[in-house]
C-alpha cells in the first residue's frame, strides 16, 4: 500500500468473522468514531500517570498524540498502536525528583532529562533490532514468555480500578453496571455500534449513573462546573529538561520495561491480525524511543504503546492504523482544549472504573491468545512453570528493589518470565 492508502473495506465484513487489517480502513465517518473510541480509552491512564508525577495533565495528551504520529510515521503506517503516558516512569520520577504528591512537580527539569535520556537508549535498541533483526529477542521471548508478559500487563493493573475507583458499596455497584452495559453493547447490538461498544457502554453507565444520583440522590452526583467554567483554548504547560547523571542513571533502567511492553503489543496484535507485524519491531522501538525524547523534551511524560488500546482492537476487530492516524490528531487538538479534559475529569469516577476493567481485562486475554495461536505446550513442565510464576509475580505486583531503583511487578514478571525460561529451556540428555 502507499503512506497514506488503505483499502477501504465495509464494515460487513465485520458482520462474517473477518477484521479490518492494519492496510485496511472503513469509511472515514466510521474510522472517525473510533478514533474517538480510542482516545477515551487511553485518557484514563494517560491523564493518571502525570498527574501522579506532578506533570501537566494537558501536555501529556498533546504530546500522546505528537508521539503517536511520530510512531506512525517511522513505522510507515504499518503497525497499529497508541502511544500514551507510561506508568513505567512512575517510581523512578518521584524518587529522582523526590515529588511530594501533591501539585507541580518543582524538579520536573531533572525528571525530563532523564525520560530523554531513557528515551535516547530505546533508539539505540531499535536500531540494533532494526539492523541485526529480533532473532535474539525472540529467543529469549518465545510464545510462552509474550503471551505471559502481555496477560500480566492486563492482570497488574486490574487493582487501579477494583481497589481505588470505588469507594463504597453504591460505587462498586455502578463500576458492575457499566462492564455489564459494555458487555450487552458487545453482544446485543451489530454494526457500528457493536464496534463502539467502550463508548457507547461509557454513555449509557454515565447517564444511569446520573439518574440514580443526581435524580435520585443515591450517591455522589455528577458535577459539570468544571466543564462549564474551563475555557475552549489554553497552552499546555511547557518545561525545558535538566541533565543530572544520577537521575539519568535511576531513569534509563525504564528502557527494558518499555522494550517489553512494546514486543509483547507487537506480538498480540500479530497473533490477533495474522500479519506479520513483527517485522517492524525495531521501526516500533525507534518510533517509540524517539517520540519519549521528543516528549520530555518540552514536558510530557515517557511514552509506551498502550496496552489499553490493544484492549479495544481485541474487542472490535478493528487493527486499522487509519484509526490511529486520527485518534492521534483528535489528541493534538483536545491538548489545547482545558474544556475537554474537564469534561473526561467529569465522568464518574467509578463509571470509568467499570470501562478499565473491561479493558484491562481485554488486554490479559490477549495473552492468552498468543497462546492458543501458537498452540504452546503446558504439558511441558518449562512451559507451565515460566507462565504459572510470571503470572503471580505480575499479578501479586512483587518488586524488587536495586538502592533507589524499584521493579515493580510488570518489570519483575517480565525479567522473571526471560530469566526462568532460558534456564528451563535444556534439552534432556
Amino acid at each position: 500500500m502507499g503512506f497514506f492508502n488503505w483499502t477501504e473495506r465495509s464494515s460487513d465484513v465485520l458482520q462474517t468473522g473477518g477484521v479490518i487489517a492494519p492496510d485496511e480502513r472503513l469509511p472515514w465517518g466510521q474510522t472517525g468514531l473510533m478514533g474517538i473510541q480510542h482516545v477515551i480509552a487511553m485518557f484514563g491512564s494517560t491523564v493518571l500517570a502525570p498527574i501522579l508525577m506532578g506533570f501537566d495533565p494537558n501536555m501529556a495528551v498533546f504530546m500522546s498524540g505528537i508521539g503517536t504520529l511520530i510512531f506512525f510515521l517511522i513505522t510507515g503506517g504499518k503497525v497499529p498502536s497508541y502511544l500514551g503516558s507510561s506508568f513505567a516512569f512512575i517510581g523512578v520520577v518521584i524518587a529522582a525528583t523526590a515529588y511530594a504528591g501533591k501539585g507541580p512537580n518543582a524538579n520536573i527539569g531533572v525528571a525530563l532529562g532523564g525520560i530523554i535520556a531513557c528515551g535516547a537508549v530505546y533508539t539505540l535498541v531499535g536500531v540494533i533490532v532494526h539492523v541485526i533483526g529480533t532473532g535474539w529477542i525472540e529467543r529469549f521471548m518465545p510464545p510462552v514468555v509474550t503471551g505471559a508478559i502481555v496477560a500480566v500487563i492486563g492482570l497488574n493493573l486490574a487493582g487501579i480500578p477494583v481497589k481505588n475507583m470505588a469507594s463504597n458499596n453504591f460505587e462498586s455497584w455502578m463500576q458492575a453496571l457499566t462492564f455489564v452495559s459494555v458487555g450487552l453493547v458487545a453482544v446485543l447490538t451489530r454494526g457500528m455500534l457493536q464496534r463502539l461498544l467502550i463508548l457507547v457502554g461509557l454513555l449509557v453507565a454515565s447517564v444511569l449513573y446520573a439518574v440514580f444520583t443526581n435524580g435520585m440522590g443515591m450517591g455522589k452526583p455528577v458535577d459539570l462546573t468544571g466543564v462549564m467554567n474551563a475555557p475552549w483554548f489554553g497552552m499546555p504547560t511547557f518545561h525545558a529538561p535538566v541533565f543530572e547523571a544520577q537521575a539519568m542513571l535511576l531513569i534509563v533502567p525504564v528502557v527494558i520495561i518499555l522494550v517489553a511492553e512494546n514486543l509483547g503489543h507487537i506480538k498480540a496484535v500479530t497473533a490477533m491480525t495474522g500479519r506479520n507485524i513483527d517485522q517492524y519491531m525495531g521501526r516500533a522501538f525507534i518510533g517509540d524511543g524517539i517520540a519519549t525524547m521528543v516528549s520530555g523534551s518540552v514536558g510530557g511524560t515517557g511514552v509506551t504503546t498502550y496496552a489499553e488500546n490493544i484492549g479495544v482492537m481485541a474487542a472490535t476487530k478493528i487493527y486499522s492504523t487509519a484509526v490511529f492516524l486520527l485518534a492521534a490528531l483528535i489528541a493534538v487538538l483536545l491538548g489545547f482544549s482545558p474544556k475537554f479534559g474537564a469534561l473526561i475529569q467529569a465522568i464518574p469516577l467509578p463509571v470509568m472504573g467499570g470501562v478499565s476493567i473491561v479493558v484491562f481485562g481485554l488486554i490479559a486475554i490477549a495473552g492468552a491468545k498468543i497462546w492458543v495461536d501458537n498452540k504452546v505446550d503446558f504439558s511441558q513442565n518449562k512451559n507451565l512453570i515460566v507462565a504459572a510464576i510470571t503470572l503471580i509475580l505480575g499479578t501479586g505486583d512483587f518488586t524488587l528493589k536495586f538502592g533507589d531503583f524499584a521493579l515493580g511487578g510488570i518489570g519483575t514478571a517480565t525479567f522473571g518470565a526471560i530469566i526462568l525460561y532460558a534456564l528451563l529451556n535444556r534439552k534432556s540428555v
